[in-house]
């Protein structure tokens, strides 16, 4: 296992995400445009895009399912899992039922029609929506994060090493929204003194 990460689900899932994305664009372009001479690539590219999707969406699933038992948390960040994964299971069955109804109407040659793009759209929608309680899980709640940041002053005003409380609304405010005045003292304010004009006289 590789030691940066403590699992593959983020690897595989990005596949997920991408692959689907690219398949709904260009299923929704072609139906959308269905007199254009590149219509038939389109679709082409859709229906690859999105059986390979499903196909990377079933290593996610594992690599997900491991994770959710393997990853170091506590009480608030359980439910937050536990909101992930039943997002992640209805995602999975309809993105699978999909790409099996896709491969039968690819068999059979049938023209699109607007109950399919409407259910690529909303396989696509569940996809954003669980990726987003994923992502969730690691920026709110650090799990599978194996190390913060030390908070480090690089210089006199520069702080970057922003605490939990300059996280909330307007938090970062009282850092970077001083005045120039307050950073007079910091070596980065150009007294018109220190300026020699004699030579342009």
């Amino acid at each position: 296992m590789i030691e940066i990460i403590p699992n593959y689900h983020p690897i595989f899932v990005h596949f997920t995400v991408a692959l689907l994305s690219v398949s709904t664009g260009f299923f929704v372009l072609a139906y959308l445009f269905r007199r254009h001479k590149w219509r038939q690539q389109w679709l082409t590219t859709a229906y690859w895009n999105l059986w390979l999707g499903a196909g990377i969406t079933l290593l996610t699933l594992a690599a997900g399912w491991y994770a959710f038992n393997t990853v170091d948390h506590d009480t608030p960040s359980h439910e937050a899992m536990l909101e992930h994964r039943n997002w992640a299971l209805v995602t999975v069955v309809v993105i699978l039922l999909v790409a099996a109804w896709s491969i039968r109407r690819y068999a059979r040659s049938r023209p699109q029609n607007p109950l399919f793009v409407g259910c690529m759209v909303l396989a696509w929608v569940l996809v954003t929506a669980t990726a987003w309680h994923g992502a969730e899980l690691v920026y709110r709640y650090g799990l599978g994060v194996m190390s913060l940041p030390k908070v480090e002053n690089h210089g006199a005003g520069h702080d970057h090493g922003h605490g939990v409380e300059d996280l909330r609304p307007g938090g970062l405010e009282g850092n970077h929204g001083d005045s120039v005045d307050d950073h007079a003292g910091d070596g980065h304010a150009h007294e018109e003194e220190d300026m020699d004009f004699s030579g342009l006289e």
